[in-house]
């Protein structure tokens, strides 16, 4: 076998030229994504830790109420925000909560028109199907690395690899909403003189928005998933302390905080859930 290995393809060193070769010519492409990105992330850490906690939580609860119409729900994150409160998690919160809406931001953004492309298009998704498998089953970590070298140590690099991982789920969602519209729909809206761009946002996009708000779900959860992960690159957050208990074989601490973040995502899931009528 030592035929075999010897000739072993070069898997690792091309990963690292190619990556040498964006570090040096591209560097003020990522500076410049990078300085958005901040932005961003400072903006939204504003927007949640500038007022006093509860009239943030009363803002998430109205917001709870605009969404889902039922005052228990309310009532679950008023109470899961009140908990927050007193387990002295506030500013954590907000930077996980800050991490999480960066990366659902961007993630829709770029997720839902390319399904909706991959959708109107089966070869471009079919060529697409493999690069998305690979972002899903590549291990996070190893995100991780070129997220340093490219953007430094940070919440900058956190939420590119929380992109990269989460990417995948609104792209699928939106192609399965979107390519699931029943053709005799299609076929009713042409009748009656539809054009492609109306089809589009009259008929496809209304009978896809379960599976669209399915995916902006995922989204949250799986962003919400990666905040221990980010808190390896200097992302701060949740993770900080549970990579803390971590560290220092802090039981307490170590439930005490992955607790919190478990409250989060209930609370973030109900917010979010689709009600079926």
């Amino acid at each position: 076998m030592n035929w075999l290995t010897e000739h072993k393809i070069p898997v690792g060193a091309t990963a690292r030229t190619v990556f040498d070769w964006l570090q040096v010519n591209a560097a003020f492409f990522f500076d410049t994504l990078s300085d958005w990105l901040e932005r961003v992330i400072d903006g939204m850490l504003w927007a949640f830790q500038g007022p006093p906690p509860l009239v943030v939580v009363a803002l998430f609860v109205g917001l709870t109420w605009l969404l889902q119409r039922d005052w228990k729900t309310c009532l679950l994150v008023a109470l899961g925000f009140l908990f927050i409160l007193n387990q002295g998690y506030w500013e954590e919160t907000t930077e996980s909560l800050t991490l999480v809406l960066s990366a659902c931001i961007v993630c829709m953004g770029i997720g839902v028109p390319v399904g909706i492309a991959a959708a109107h298009r089966p070869k471009l998704y079919a060529a697409m199907r493999p690069v998305l498998d690979l972002m899903q089953t590549l291990p996070t970590f190893v995100y991780l690395i070129p997220a340093i070298v490219f953007f430094g140590i940070g919440m900058v690099p956190g939420l590119i690899a929380t992109v990269i991982f989460v990417l995948p789920a609104p792209i699928r969602l939106t192609h399965l909403g979107v390519s699931s519209t029943p053709t005799p729909l299609l076929e009713a809206a042409e009748a009656f003189g539809a054009t492609g761009r109306q089809l589009l946002w009259k008929v496809e996009l209304p009978y896809a928005v379960p599976q669209i708000m399915a995916g902006l779900n995922q989204t949250i959860m799986l962003s919400l998933s990666m905040v221990v992960i980010a808190a390896l690159v200097g992302a701060d957050g949740l993770g900080v302390p549970v990579v803390r208990a971590l560290n220092q074989v802090n039981t307490a601490l170590g439930f005490e905080s992955g607790f919190v973040i478990v409250v989060v995502a209930i609370m973030l899931d109900r917010m979010l859930r689709v009600r079926r009528k």
